[in-house]
């Protein structure tokens, strides 16, 4: 039986190539192949500002490899970072011998591993990002895909008591118009796991080319938007058996940062948190309870 093809790779076509390439091409395509991973996060205008070079220049170099344009180059280099493995959900899922009380032994195995990975989180982390994000002007919360539910959480759990300066990214439209809002006295948190999302990354560099904070929370301080954060809050995601990584950590890092960013803005806090709960009792948001 045949072997199949392996897929050839954008950046050893691109290094190949620019021997042939003109002068300024080279140049562009040596920047590109230094800085693939950028390439795939970032706007074509960006990278040729980094560069020193035209837009255009992005896009002759895309077609003088074979390409249609930037976006084809890209999506080639995207792809090719991609992991090996195209299930990182079903990948995890060990076989475990069926029997009686197998059912009732994963419980007690992921309830387990769950309590432990909370002992492990670091405290002190959280306390200094939670001053962090008491001393912001405003707070933005990046969470995507499956982390958006943490980040949602936080969102809510922070209007409760600041209304005005919470904001979710991507919350009210496309997120890409968030993060060009993003200034210099902001905090903005990111959640992420692996396999991390491009939205998640797009958000944590946004944050650093603004000069916002950046509190990451994230399962690696390799994770790509953990990168350069100035509170990198870590939990684990891996540890606990099951098909699906474990969020439980991240929520109950988003819990503590609003308790204590609650407990840091003292009576001011408290008095909008009460406002809040006045404003919700006037509305009827919630069942009343039975005498």
């Amino acid at each position: 039986m045949a072997q199949p093809q392996l897929k050839p790779s954008p950046l050893n076509e691109l290094c190949s190539a620019l021997p042939s390439l003109p002068a300024r091409l080279q140049q562009v395509g040596r920047f590109v192949a230094a800085n693939d991973y950028d390439a795939t996060t970032r706007s074509m205008r960006d990278l040729a500002s980094e560069a020193g070079a035209d837009p255009a220049a992005f896009t002759r170099l895309a077609k003088a490899l074979g390409y249609s344009g930037w976006d084809g180059l890209r999506a080639a280099l995207t792809e090719a970072r991609r992991p090996e493995s195209p299930s990182p959900f079903s990948g995890r899922a060990k076989g475990r011998r069926p029997g009686p009380n197998s059912d009732v032994s994963l419980i007690a195995d992921k309830l387990e591993a769950e309590a432990a990975g909370l002992a492990r989180i670091d405290i002190g982390s959280i306390a200094g990002a939670a001053r962090a994000l008491h001393t912001a002007q405003r707070i933005w919360i990046a969470g995507f895909r499956s982390c958006r539910s943490v980040a949602e959480l936080l969102n809510y759990q922070l209007r409760l008591f600041r209304p005005h300066e919470v904001q979710l990214v991507g919350g009210s439209g496309p997120e890409d118009l968030d993060l060009g809002a993003f200034r210099k006295g902001d905090a903005v948190v990111v959640v992420g796991f692996a396999p991390y999302s491009t939205a998640s990354v797009l958000s944590a560099r946004a944050a650093h080319q603004s000069g916002a904070t950046l509190i990451a929370i994230a399962d690696t301080m390799s994770a790509p938007m953990a990168e350069g954060a100035e509170h990198p809050l870590l939990f684990e995601a891996a540890a606990s058996p099951g098909f699906f990584p474990s969020l439980t950590g991240a929520i109950a890092i988003a819990q503590s940062l609003a308790a204590v960013t609650f407990a840091l803005g003292g009576a001011a806090a408290k008095r909008r948190l009460e406002e809040t709960e006045i404003r919700l009792a006037a509305m009827s948001q919630y069942v009343a309870e039975k005498g």
